[in-house]
């Protein structure tokens, strides 16, 4: 449970250096004289709250999960053997939804939103197939 606290702390400096961080980065660039610098700011401002989020999900596991063998000090190899989960095998999904998402950013590009209409739905379809593809065939549970 040592690294894991551990873990947990790395990820809060890092939280505490970006709140501090992104306010200063606002008044820095909106004292210049091009104006305030939005797309930084924004940037900075998701980036605190992604952080906060991990080091949110690492604390809590932290004080709730039990102690991972690797962080106990008189752990053997074998305290760490068993299953490590699920692992799929390849998928062809991910480059249905790639290819449908690009058809969705040509159809915006060029100004066709009926390309954009038929990219969502078979986008919608690459997702649930991506989605279910362990719910039949040879992968069911």
């Amino acid at each position: 449970m040592k690294s894991m606290k551990i873990e947990t702390w790395i990820f809060i400096s890092c939280t505490i250096f970006l709140v501090l961080v992104t306010p200063a980065y606002y008044f820095v660039t909106s004292a210049s004289d091009h104006g305030t610098d939005w797309t930084g700011t924004s940037a900075l401002t998701m980036c605190t709250l992604l952080v906060a989020m991990v080091s949110f999900y690492l604390g809590f596991h932290a004080v709730t999960d039990p102690p991972r063998p690797e962080d106990l000090e008189d752990a053997e190899i074998a305290d760490g053997a068993g299953e490590l989960g699920f692992f799929p095998p390849y998928s062809w999904w991910p480059l249905w939804a790639a290819l449908t998402l690009s058809v969705i950013t040509f159809g915006g590009a060029m100004g066709a939103y009926w390309l954009m209409i038929i990219g969502g739905v078979l986008g919608a379809l690459a997702v649930s197939g991506w989605i279910y593809e362990f719910y039949r065939g040879e992968h069911a549970h």
